[in-house]
Parts: C-alpha cells; sequence; structure tokens
C-alpha cells in the first residue's frame, strides 16, 4: 500500500453525527427557504441559484420553485442549486450563533495531528463547497478551516460515480494511490476505490450492512497511516 499524501472526508457519519444534518440543518433550512427566497431573489446569487432550480425542476416561476426545493429537502435529493442554497441560509445561523457544527470528539485532535505532519485534508460533500466552509468554520472545537486544503461538492459530480474521485485526484494533483477517502457510506466507498484511491469504512453507529469490502474503523484515532 503507497503512503497517504492527500486525505478526502465525508462529512455526514464521517465527522459528524447524521443527526446533526436531519434534526439541525436541514430543519433550519426548510423552515426559512419560502422567506429566505422572497427576501433575497433580487441578489445575485440567489437568483443565479433560482435560475439554475428552474432548469433542473422544469417549473418557471419563483413560488413553483420554492415548492420544488421544499420537495427535494423532505426527499433528501442531491441537486446543486437547493444545496447552494441551504449554504446561503445556513450562513446566517452560522453568523448569528444559532448554529454550531457537532463533531465527534476523535476528529478536531486528529485533523490537526494529520495537517502537522504534512497531509493535505479535503472534504467532499453533497452539501455546497460555500456551506462546508460554514460547517467546518463553526465547529464545538472551534475554526478548523485552516486545517483543510479544499472542498469539493456536487459541481465535480455525484459521490457515487467514478469519474467524480478521478476528477478530485487531478484537480488535487496526487495520484489516485495515495489519496485516502474516509466515509460511512459504501457506495461512494466503491466508487473511490474503483478510481484507484485507499478507503476506509467509519462505522459510527451499527454495524455496516454486509460483510465490508473496505477496511473499517469506528473512530479516526484508530487509523494507522
Amino acid at each position: 500500500m503507497l503512503p497517504v499524501e492527500a486525505i478526502v472526508l465525508d462529512i455526514e457519519g464521517t465527522t459528524t453525527a447524521v443527526a446533526f444534518a436531519t434534526d439541525v440543518l436541514y430543519p433550519y433550512a426548510r423552515a426559512r427557504l419560502p422567506n429566505y427566497v422572497r427576501q433575497h431573489r433580487d441578489e445575485p446569487a440567489v437568483a443565479a441559484i433560482l435560475d439554475e432550480a428552474r432548469a433542473a425542476g422544469e417549473v418557471w416561476n419563483d413560488e413553483a420553485v420554492v415548492v420544488r426545493m421544499c420537495h427535494w429537502m423532505e426527499r433528501d435529493q442531491k441537486v446543486t442549486p437547493l444545496k447552494e442554497l441551504q449554504g446561503l441560509i445556513w450562513e446566517e445561523g452560522y453568523r448569528s450563533g444559532v448554529l454550531t457544527t457537532h463533531l465527534y470528539p476523535d476528529v478536531a485532535p486528529t485533523l490537526a495531528a494529520w495537517h502537522a505532519r504534512g497531509l493535505r485534508l479535503y472534504i467532499y460533500s453533497s452539501g455546497s463547497a460555500y456551506a462546508q466552509r460554514l460547517i467546518y468554520g463553526h465547529t464545538v472545537a472551534g475554526d478548523l478551516t485552516p486545517l483543510l486544503s479544499g472542498y469539493f461538492d456536487t459541481r465535480i459530480g455525484h459521490k457515487r460515480e467514478v469519474a467524480s474521485y478521478r476528477r478530485i485526484a487531478e484537480a488535487i494533483g496526487t495520484p489516485p494511490g495515495r489519496i485516502l477517502f474516509l466515509s460511512d457510506v459504501r457506495e461512494e466507498l466503491d466508487a473511490a476505490r474503483e478510481a484507484g484511491w485507499q478507503t476506509l469504512w467509519l462505522v459510527r453507529e451499527g454495524l455496516p450492512g454486509l460483510a465490508a469490502a473496505h477496511r473499517r474503523v469506528t473512530r479516526f484515532d484508530q487509523i494507522r497511516l
């Protein structure tokens, strides 16, 4: 096995509890989305998101777009303009101090140790890159963004597609065999491994569904590089 030069991390179920997204972040955005769109629809960033959402949802007025985006959110669909808008809504919560990101206690010390060793750390999530910066900039352990070298979202491709991992490897200029991917989702790990990456399955709660095709750990401080 080749030495690791870069580590790419999933968020939900890997660095933060899934419940933080489902019980805190998503309800926060869902409750505020209609009013946020009405108040900010003329701002360039929001207008661009609405244009992209219209095309994706095949609806043409703002109220229909709001309904379609709420529908996507309720079904946890990984639609890029929705994820972009969620990030803007969460910004208000993070800036005001209403939102603070949950972290598993082993995450921040391990990321700091890896960074000190010269490993490059990246995030890859279906949430927008902007939302990722907010999430790691306002954690219970403080601002972790100085430890991170970059962020990838669905604009590079979806997380169960092999091509996405090939694009990330090219973007960070690292041979695939020297990249380690950490996730709690087997299909994502399968895609990363097919792209030539090393993989580790984070099993934070319960047991994986099938006999593991990937190495497994339950905590970051169990990982030996």
